[in-house]
């Protein structure tokens, strides 16, 4: 009611398993969250998880802004399938189209890094666009025909 927290439901194929799948809830201001936290920027390079927690969040609230603006409606969702594989989060148009989005705070992606979005990938065939690994280098990197990791600083329209 306060508007400080964003809810990212489940994706999933079948429409039922979307409504009793948990929704991930996002802080809306990453600043007051690493304030709670006791995080300062100091500190933030120090506090591992978290750290990558809060750069998740972030993103994830980046992508929010952006889908509001689309030409082309989207929704965002996040994604788990049975065997734990993760996608951070999962942007369908309208049409059933999908684009996965993998969030890592670090500067050197590798291959490991986009195993959930193979899974994804294979559970959607065609409907599957493109899996992006969001990461704080300075590069578009590409790792397969539809697998790209992109720099955080794209979605600031900075490369």
């Amino acid at each position: 009611m306060t508007f400080l927290v964003q809810t990212l439901p489940a994706w999933s194929p079948n429409l039922g398993k979307r409504l009793v799948k948990a929704s991930k809830l996002f802080m809306v201001d990453t600043g007051l969250a690493c304030h709670l936290l006791g995080i300062d920027e100091e500190g933030f390079w120090q506090r591992g998880e978290i750290a990558g927690r809060v750069f998740e969040n972030f993103v994830v609230l980046e992508l929010f802004k952006s889908a509001s603006w689309s030409d082309k409606p989207v929704r965002l969702f996040h994604f788990r399938s049975q065997a734990g594989q993760e996608v951070d989060v999962v942007i369908e148009r309208s049409g059933g189209e999908v684009v996965g989005v993998q969030i890592k705070l670090s500067a050197s992606p590798s291959q490991r890094d986009f195993d959930g979005l193979k899974v994804l990938r294979k559970h959607l065939g065609n409907r599957f666009v493109r899996g992006i690994l969001i990461y704080t280098g300075g590069e578009i990197v590409p790792f397969e025909k539809d697998l790209h990791a992109v720099p955080v600083n794209v979605l600031a329209g900075r490369l």
